[in-house]
């Protein structure tokens, strides 16, 4: 299922049988979340630790598929843009640039499929969740699946807080 309204795409990923993707929450793109003219590392991460998605990293996104069992995800484009498969190698492939979020929920497939020169994220995760790095191996499964079933709902969107669209999407 597929659904765009103004700058949210939203895209639901199932199991493709080697990443188990998440069926019921959702990947978020919000296009513009912090304006584009003025965005920076900084304003990423001010929002997204006051609003408990701790910024934890400053970087890029790894160009091999792979997904989180333990956290949710968050990345906040600053510089440049980024081409980003989602759903495993037979998934969709999503632009985003700077002044966007990508909100990745825990078990959906993500990898960098290209990039401008400048690109970069920060990257952040709700606060009480430990990230971890899954390749789609074999041996991971069933115990990936029973740790994104009980992966928490996050308590706010991590740019607009306890109401902003995330809380909607996610409910």
């Amino acid at each position: 299922m597929a659904t765009e309204e103004s700058n949210i795409i939203v895209r639901y990923f199932e199991d493709d049988g080697r990443f188990p993707n998440n069926a019921t929450l959702p990947l978020i793109i919000i296009t513009a979340a912090l304006d584009r003219t003025s965005v920076s590392p900084e304003k990423f991460e001010r929002a997204f630790t006051q609003n408990r998605w701790p910024a934890a990293w400053r970087n890029g996104l790894y160009d091999f598929h792979h997904y989180h069992s333990l956290a949710h995800e968050v990345l906040g484009v600053y510089s440049g843009w980024v081409k980003a498969c989602f759903g495993g190698p037979s998934g969709e492939t999503l632009k985003a640039e700077a002044g966007d979020i990508i909100i990745i929920p825990a078990g959906v497939s993500h990898c960098n499929m290209g990039q401008s020169d400048d690109f970069r994220v920060v990257g952040g995760y709700p606060a009480g969740q430990q990230w971890d790095m899954m390749y789609g191996k074999e041996g991971e499964r069933p115990g990936a699946d029973e740790n994104i079933s009980s992966v928490a709902r996050p308590l706010s969107d991590p740019v607009f807080g306890p109401t902003g669209p995330l809380m909607k999407l996610w409910d």
